[in-house]
């Protein structure tokens, strides 16, 4: 299990974002987090995987503090996936640094091997997150933070996209948080949901 406990946070220290905030995602489970522009969903997403220190509180996984050595069991996929690599690297070397995947899961997300040897501004949005969400499900992660992650991808590279990501995860029991303002992607895609807002979850 993924656990906040009382997490709270704030760029500035008197002027917190979230307050007292617990969260819980079990192995296996699909959450969604919704939450008007603002409301802190990346920030909470940052702080369970480790990306962020909370001022107050801590994340668990399995009833362990989150550490931060090593690789983490808990990967953030961003909304912008060439913010997430280095742009003079290769992708298949992006890919390679976390893990080699076989090649069927390779071809389970849609890539094409000649993608491997170009550089990131080679490849689509849509191609080069595909990249990113494999790079992040190298073995020992247990939990992914998806925000936003199809928000600017085409309708058809969206659903290719979470259906892969979605049999990976259940084949291996990942648990993972859904960001997104998409109130329909949510319904279709998690068992759970909760909002954000005024730094509380509902």
């Amino acid at each position: 299990m993924l656990e906040a406990r009382q997490l709270q946070f704030g760029f500035r220290s008197n002027v917190p974002l979230l307050e007292t905030l617990s969260l819980r995602l079990e192995h296996g489970e699909w959450l969604g987090l919704s939450g008007n522009s603002g409301a802190g969903k990346s920030t909470l997403g940052k702080l369970l995987a480790g990306l962020l220190t909370p001022q107050h509180g801590d994340v668990y996984v399995d009833n362990k503090p989150l550490t931060q050595r090593g690789l983490r069991p808990v990967q953030w996929l961003a909304q912008s996936p060439e913010l997430a690599v280095n742009p003079r690297w290769r992708v298949g070397k992006t890919l390679r640094e976390a893990w080699t995947p076989s090649d069927a899961l390779i071809q389970d997300f849609g890539i094409r091997r000649d993608w491997l040897e170009r550089l990131p501004n080679a490849l689509s949005g849509g191609e080069l997150q595909r990249i990113c969400v494999l790079r992040a499900l190298a073995p020992g992660v247990r939990y992914l933070i998806a925000d936003e992650i199809s928000t600017m991808l085409d309708p058809i590279t969206q659903v290719e996209l979470w259906q892969a990501l979605k049999q990976h995860a259940r084949h291996h029991q990942l648990g993972v948080l859904v960001i997104s303002h998409d109130a329909a992607l949510l319904e279709r895609l998690c068992t759970r949901r909760v909002h954000l807002a005024g730094g509380v979850l509902n």
